[in-house]
């Protein structure tokens, strides 16, 4: 999920850059679970365009506690070599992006302020429009705030984060509404796709689905406004559009289980969305007002 929904916000910042996947370098700050779900999914997105395995992978880059992930060094696990980088030593985070030159950092380890103002300086001078993607719970924990980055970025900085961050104005006026990479975009219409033609294997490519049908719900006038997210309160629209897509990935890869193929799908997975909406089987009664009821002199 987590992974879902934050290349779910690469696809809409990449609206915003007018390039590809594949254009772009990231380095994350922190290699745990949630960077490995993220990386893996970029590389599939990336491969999706056309590149290798092996250069895909040249374009991610990871920090963790001991500095860069690079080839050689010592007690690095199975998942963790998979992006050791041909590359000497550096052990720390501002070096990195230094050295690098990323056009994307992604900041999942729970250090607060790890995105420095030099980091973040540094990638405003590096890119017209750096992404800078501070997913780490709680606020407390962020790698930076939403108004950090659009500051020290000039206001050019493509934001996201895992917290919720109040709108930010900048002294010349700008505005933004920062986006929150939440898993609630993901995790609705996964199910109700899943369980709508009985998917009977989640592969990976069920959640990269996911991130296109997000990014896609993503406005122009969102992206103007800093919103790399559909609104929260459009969930059950994005949610059916999900799952619409997985119902029809899955039965042209064979993975459904009801059959006959439905011949609108749209319809087939409307009929399975819960409503709220009930009618009511309260008998209607009427009091009469006391002054009616008194016995009355005609």
């Amino acid at each position: 999920g987590t992974a879902s929904v934050a290349v779910a916000g690469i696809f809409a910042a990449l609206r915003i850059t007018k390039n590809k996947l594949s254009d772009h370098k990231f380095v994350f700050q922190g290699a745990g679970e949630a960077a490995m779900g993220i990386a893996h999914l970029i590389l599939m997105a990336m491969e999706k365009e056309g590149i290798s395995r092996e250069d895909a992978i040249k374009k991610i880059w990871m920090v963790d506690s001991k500095g860069l992930i690079v080839k050689g060094r010592s007690h690095l696990n199975h998942e963790k070599e998979v992006f050791a980088q041909d590359h000497p030593s550096v052990n720390s985070l501002e070096e990195v992006v230094q050295k690098v030159k990323p056009t994307a950092i992604i900041g999942v380890a729970a250090i607060a302020g790890a995105f420095t103002e030099k980091i973040l300086k540094d990638m405003a001078a590096f890119n017209e429009r750096p992404i800078v993607f501070a997913l780490s719970n709680p606020t407390s924990k962020a790698e930076c705030t939403a108004e950090q980055c659009y500051r020290l970025t000039e206001g050019r900085g493509i934001f996201a984060s895992g917290s919720p961050f109040s709108k930010v104005t900048l002294p010349n006026g700008q505005t933004f509404f920062p986006g929150q990479g939440n898993n609630a975009y993901v995790f609705p219409g996964v199910a109700l796709g899943v369980i709508a033609c009985g998917v009977r294997h989640i592969s990976d490519d069920i959640f990269l689905i996911t991130a296109e049908s997000i990014a896609a719900e993503v406005t122009e006038q969102n992206l103007a406004e800093g919103r790399l997210y559909p609104p929260l309160d459009s969930i059950r629209e994005v949610s059916l559009k999900i799952a619409v897509k997985i119902v029809d990935w899955a039965y042209k890869h064979g993975l459904a289980s009801w059959y006959p193929e439905p011949a609108d799908k749209e319809a087939f997975v409307k009929r399975l969305v819960y409503s709220p909406d009930y009618d009511s089987f309260v008998i209607d009664d009427y009091r009469w007002p006391p002054a009616a009821m008194q016995t009355q002199d005609v």
